[in-house]
């Protein structure tokens, strides 16, 4: 089996594309080589990856098994994207942030050093399906620096979750998180600050007191 890359394709030295994988299809209305793709250097796509035209890719890239990257995402440098999941049109995500296995995400925004865990699902369409001006109205998430998701949560269209929060696993998050904050449930309300978190094993005074977060004040 062999990869299929078409026109148009730029990748960088040391980028390691593991067949099979399709780099550079044409979106929906597009012909071979009308759209560019770059892939930045030093990468690893692994096999069953598919990434459209039309997007821009930096340098450190890795994507797991079988992940779909649609046209329009401009993605920084050190971000990993894992096995089965689906960018969809319109995502911006930061450098060193990591998108975990069977995630959904259309026109998301995501800042740097955000960690988003299994099974997250980003929805950008109040009034599924077939509504005219869906990308004109709350569209994809916004989600700050430093923010954690965790697995299996919800995040609803148009919804901002400010810099260093964490989201509980299993959370349906339906309102504006604000920075620092620690949410949880369905719907999810914030039960605590960020600074009042505990490491149950001792190994740190509270979380978080390893890099980057260390850093992330003077950022």
């Amino acid at each position: 089996m062999n990869n299929v890359i078409y026109p148009n394709v730029i990748v960088g030295e040391g980028t390691l594309i593991e067949p099979p994988s399709i780099i550079g299809k044409p979106p929906r209305g597009a012909k071979h080589g009308d759209l560019e793709l770059k892939i930045g250097s030093n990468g690893q796509i692994r096999p069953f990856t598919t990434v459209y035209a039309g997007s821009e890719i930096g340098d450190y890239f890795q994507t797991g098994q079988g992940v779909s990257i649609r046209e329009d995402n401009l993605i920084g440098n050190n971000v990993s994207i894992g096995t089965n999941s689906v960018l969809e049109f319109g995502n911006r995500i930061g450098d060193y942030s990591r998108i975990h296995s069977s995630c959904f995400l259309e026109m998301v925004t995501i800042g740097k050093y955000v960690f988003v865990g299994p099974n997250v699902v980003f929805t950008d369409d109040p009034h599924p399906m077939g509504c005219p001006h869906y990308k004109e109205c709350k569209g994809g998430a916004v989600v700050e620096d430093y923010v954690r998701i965790g697995a299996n949560s919800t995040i609803l269209p148009g919804i901002k979750i400010g810099k260093n929060s964490l989201i509980g696993a299993g959370s349906v998050v339906t309102k504006d998180v604000p920075p620092d904050s620690v949410v949880a449930g369905n719907p999810a309300k914030v039960i605590k600050k960020i600074d009042q978190l505990t490491c149950p094993k001792g190994f740190y005074e509270k979380p978080y007191m390893w890099p980057p977060y260390q850093e992330k004040e003077s950022k």
